[in-house]
């Protein structure tokens, strides 16, 4: 090859790797400028994976996509696996006459007499080899095979980048994918229906009906105040469902100002509107296949909910500025707090509409319809912000407790969570006392937890509830409650039977 020609061919190779930011396409175009001007009739790039010491083959020309992945060696292992162990480039003017040729794809069967040459050259970054390049040609007496040698050897210093790039992203998919499927396993368990915390009856009805309705594709409408647990629900009616490996998309309508929900929803053409400079993908079609989950449908437009209503029924839409429908497999969880029926007796929210999504109702009740859940929750909520803030606070103190199952809680579940981690916060001991919690629940008006109204009976109070504390602590020991309280057996005695406290109640 004259130098001329050579240049000529370095300068197309640079160009290659430069004109595309897709590597897999740069490295595919260099093997087709070798099968133009070297007479290649084959070609490949093979990357080592350091992890395992295996080597495969990463682009091919003139070999399918089923012999590619015949193409595995182990470092060592045939002409490639040596040239990627040694780091020496290696030439075969026949590779009929060599026995160590393993040709592992399969690919070379040539007619009577047709004889190939072999070109495999080492890929270094810096002094490590990562893969390997290599060429079949047509055997030709003529041609320099040392020439061809330290012509592909120049090439692969300039495609190394490339290579060590691509090995790269090879690694960061396989980590992401295995990332992605062990956060789908940890959703998946996290929101399995049992993990919803509560053992009152009511709250069976709601696993019943979650276990129920997971199987099927039905619309489900999730009813109940702020913070009793819409979301949770949702989350757990997906991936409990066959469409639990498929996306779920989560809108909050309420917090969509109205001129935006619709093209949050179905998605926008370029220029359909200021500030669209080019095409969006809606909610909707990001959901296909999945979940989509309606926080506070109450809250949508008139006018939203009429291109919503076509969704539900026809299971299509066109974006917005569209004109072209747009077909979406996709299960709909809608949720609110609202009193969609006064809704549509008012005429804020469409009859029709109501009636499609009120297919499969789902009633969460407030936290104060569910007292004997309260205790539970506040432990379990304990556990897990001592946990968070690395401390040992190990339970509810008698007084605590009584404020907790006092309280009507307006703010329902997330009201008790918030207390309780802001409780842990606060406490530096190994029991939560009634101090902790915040001022809202310690008001005797607001709670109804006023002890007394005098002072006397304040601290009477309190003589009361530590005894009592004491007393459950020790099961009854009175010994052992008084050495608790630094006094005297007789104290202790004394102070009980006036209470009308028995230890006999606390064994």
């Amino acid at each position: 090859m004259k130098e001329i020609e050579k240049i000529t061919l370095f300068y197309e190779i640079s160009n290659a790797l430069n004109e595309s930011l897709d590597l897999e396409k740069s490295l595919y175009n260099v093997l087709n400028i070798f099968s133009e001007s070297m007479g290649m009739v084959r070609g490949t790039v093979s990357i080592l994976n350091p992890l395992r010491n295996e080597i495969s083959i990463e682009i091919a020309h003139g070999i399918s996509k089923s012999a590619m992945r015949k193409g595995k060696y182990k470092l060592g292992e045939g002409i490639t696996g040596k040239v990627i162990q040694t780091g020496k480039a290696v030439t075969i003017p026949k590779i009929s006459e060599e026995p160590q040729f393993l040709d592992r794809t399969d690919s070379r069967k040539t007619k009577k007499g047709e004889e190939i040459s072999f070109i495999c050259v080492p890929v270094k970054k810096g002094k490590q080899v990562i893969g390997a390049i290599s060429v079949d040609k047509p055997y030709d007496a003529s041609y320099s095979l040392t020439e061809g040698k330290k012509f592909l050897s120049i090439v692969a210093t300039m495609i190394a980048t490339q290579v060590i790039n691509l090995e790269t992203i090879r690694t960061e998919k396989k980590k992401l994918k295995e990332e992605n499927v062990r956060l789908r396993n940890e959703l998946e368990n996290k929101y399995q229906f049992t993990n919803i915390i509560g053992n009152s009856n009511k709250m069976r009805e709601v696993f019943q009906m979650i276990s129920q309705v997971s199987r099927s594709n039905t619309t489900v409408l999730i009813r109940g105040e702020s913070g009793t647990g819409k979301e949770l629900v949702a989350n757990s009616i997906h991936y409990n469902s066959h469409r639990a490996k498929q996306p779920f998309v989560k809108v909050n309508c309420a917090a969509l100002p109205t001129n935006l929900i619709e093209s949050e929803l179905f998605g926008h053409e370029k220029g359909a509107f200021t500030g669209a400079i080019k095409q969006r993908q809606g909610k909707f079609e990001l959901a296909n296949k999945g979940t989509i989950f309606l926080d506070e449908i109450g809250s949508i437009d008139m006018e939203v909910q009429v291109k919503f209503l076509r969704v539900l029924q026809e299971k299509e839409f066109e974006r917005v500025g569209g004109h072209s429908t747009i077909k979406t497999d996709v299960r709909i969880i809608a949720a609110t707090n609202k009193n969609l029926e006064q809704g549509v007796e008012e005429e804020t929210f469409r009859g029709d509409l109501y009636y499609r999504l009120n297919v499969f109702p789902i009633y969460l009740p407030p936290l104060r319809e569910r007292k004997t859940d309260v205790l539970l929750l506040a432990n379990c909520f304990l556990e897990k912000y001592s946990k968070e803030n690395s401390k040992n606070i190990k339970r509810l103190s008698t007084p605590a407790i009584d404020m907790i199952m006092s309280y009507h809680w307006p703010g329902n579940v997330r009201e008790l969570e918030n207390c309780i981690e802001r409780a842990v916060l606060l406490c530096e001991e190994g029991v939560i006392h009634g101090y902790h919690l915040p001022p809202t629940l310690q008001t005797g008006i607001e709670s109804g937890t006023l002890p007394s109204r005098s002072l006397e009976d304040a601290i009477a109070n309190l003589e009361r509830e530590m005894i009592i504390d004491a007393l459950k602590n020790t099961r009854g020991n009175i010994s052992q409650a008084a050495a608790m309280l630094d006094t005297t057996v007789r104290k202790f005695s004394y102070k009980a039977n006036k209470f009308g406290l028995s230890y006999h109640d606390y064994r």
